[in-house]
């Protein structure tokens, strides 16, 4: 399975290069753990991410943990879930522009992500998909949403099937862009055995964050986004120190790392999903394989429909705008909300 496999290579650096500051790096883990140990929140007022990328939307409390969310436009509730690694800003570089029109937009910043704390006394074990769900449906409860559309992208996928499930009444339809939503086989990447645990997330993935060069950052995106061309300006628009925050770094792994249990318990839940759910999913893709996630659920939901987008690799909202933004119509129509 190569879930976010391409977004490891920014940490393609040799061993040698590290040793010269790990040991700088570990003597300050020893002394206190770092922020996101304690659910803090993921970036400061003083970072270089916050004055590079300052946020974009307005900030929501649940139960103690801060939500960032950017709402605009007007209509029938669409939610917008980002995938591994990412922030809310993923959508609004061009596609949120052109639903605002017809859709009041509700993007979040997922846990320990963008500007969104992570959920205290999760970090070390990664906040599930549920748990994330969970969060996110209270947060839109605070801004009067009562039933929307969920579209999620790639792990964003997982927290949307698990919104469905678990929060149905919320929920009039389900939009799965390249999404995660079922069992692979075999085990993720070592890499994951190697930062989840207390040195792992405390003294390499800060030296690494430190280390990743603005090429090593660019080559990765370049994966991601393959076979399509990168979008002028995106990683501009996203923020390079925002997505190589240490924070984020450590909720990705994490998240992902400890997720497929989640998902086995989840997609046996799938059946019983009435909601209308569109999947839309690159023939291309190889950091979420079709064969693995979108050809399989749209058997296990009864009301699920399948787009195939050929040739199309992990970011169709970008490669293939239209087509998502289709899907995003098609749902709002089936669940009789335009």
């Amino acid at each position: 399975m190569r879930f976010i496999r391409q977004r490891l290579s920014i940490w393609n650096i040799s061993a040698r290069s590290l040793w010269p500051v790990l040991g700088g790096v570990l003597l300050a883990a020893l002394a206190a753990c770092s922020p996101s140990e304690k659910g803090a929140s993921n970036v400061d007022s003083n970072s270089q991410a916050f004055q590079e990328t300052p946020p974009s939307g307005q900030f929501v409390e649940v139960d103690g943990t801060r939500v960032h969310v950017r709402v605009e436009g007007s209509g029938p509730d669409l939610i917008l879930i980002h995938g591994a690694g990412g922030n809310l800003r993923d959508f609004t570089f061009s596609m949120v522009d052109k639903l605002t029109n017809r859709y009041r937009v509700i993007a979040f910043d997922r846990p320990g992500h963008g500007y969104t704390d992570r959920i205290a006394n999760r970090a070390g074990l990664g906040e599930s998909p549920a748990e994330q769900a969970a969060l996110l449906s209270a947060a839109a409860s605070q801004l009067g949403v009562e039933r929307a559309i969920v579209a999620g992208h790639s792990y964003g996928g997982a927290v949307t099937m698990a919104w469905s499930v678990n929060h149905p009444q919320q929920v009039a339809a389900a939009v799965m862009i390249a999404a995660v939503s079922n069992e692979w086989e075999g085990d993720l990447d070592s890499w994951y055995t190697r930062t989840t645990g207390f040195f792992g997330r405390n003294v390499l993935l800060p030296t690494l964050s430190a280390l990743a060069s603005q090429q090593r950052v660019e080559d990765t995106t370049k994966g991601i986004f393959k076979p399509d061309p990168v979008p002028t300006g995106y990683l501009d628009h996203v923020g390079l120190a925002l997505s190589k925050s240490v924070v984020t770094l450590q909720s990705t792994t994490q998240q992902v790392g400890f997720l497929k249990p989640h998902i086995v318990a989840q997609q046996a839940r799938y059946s019983q999903l009435t909601l209308p759910i569109e999947i839309v999913h690159g023939t291309a893709d190889e950091t979420v394989p079709i064969n693995v996630h979108a050809r399989v659920l749209v058997d296990q939901a009864p009301n699920a429909r399948l787009t195939e987008l050929e040739g199309v690799g992990h970011m169709p909202h970008h490669a293939a705008e239209a087509e998502v933004m289709a899907a995003i119509d098609r749902a709002a129509v089936r669940a009789g909300l335009r």
